[in-house]
């Protein structure tokens, strides 16, 4: 289950040390962790991690087999995540241990930062492969923060992207070695940490208005 904890600014959400599915327990927990951040009074700033050698495989498939009349509002519920994470008043950034796959790949999208391991995992947006097309909400949520070409070459192929070439192809902005990885992430948001939140909330709403009234839309 995720964990959060703290370093001075730096809040560090560990997402976990297995696949770090969206379960419905997994979801819940890291929503209130979340909070947490958002409704504290002193200069914070967000690091998502994950502890294995993953950051987060996204979907429950196993469980969404077993529950396909709940299709719906999982879906609401992994869209609220996403929604939660964009417009966080806290700068944010996801420091990508391992393998970033499907919804674990957008929930790394919603940070403002992204930095991944070099030497290990990839980035992926595998939906092309497994006749899974984005939802409205997911599509918004990537093509905000990728160049036309970027998201073209992700969305499309199905490609698995190491550190290096997701550096390059713009998915991350630095890819580093797992020892500098977690300092790394830090660095890019610590002197952000004292930012007034009301003024950032409301800046990263508006910069993101329309995703996020596509993620807001209910599914069911």
């Amino acid at each position: 289950m995720p964990t959060l904890t703290t370093d001075g600014p730096i809040w560090t959400l560990d997402l976990g040390d297995d696949e770090n599915r969206f379960s419905l327990e997994w979801l819940s927990t890291t929503a209130a962790l979340l909070d947490e951040v958002a409704g504290s009074d002193q200069p914070a700033a967000l690091v998502t991690t994950g502890s294995g050698k993953f950051f987060s495989n996204g979907l429950d498939l196993e469980w969404l087999g077993a529950h396909p009349d709940q299709l719906g509002s999982y879906v609401d519920r992994i869209h609220g995540l996403f929604a939660q994470v964009l417009t966080l008043p806290v700068p944010t950034v996801a420091a990508v241990n391992g393998h970033a796959f499907g919804g674990g790949a957008m929930l790394a999208m919603a940070h403002d930062h992204r930095v991944m391991r070099s030497d290990r995992g990839f980035f992926c947006f595998p939906e092309v492969d497994i006749h899974i097309p984005f939802t409205e909400g997911m599509s918004a949520l990537i093509t905000a923060k990728l160049t036309p070409r970027a998201a073209i070459d992700s969305m499309t192929t199905g490609r698995r992207f190491g550190g290096d070439d997701a550096a390059e192809t713009g998915l991350v902005d630095v890819a580093t070695d797992l020892d500098s990885l977690l300092g790394t992430a830090a660095d890019l948001v610590r002197d952000r940490a004292g930012k007034d939140r009301t003024t950032l909330g409301a800046i990263k709403r508006t910069m993101y208005a329309q995703v996020v009234e596509a993620l807001t839309r209910p599914q069911g």
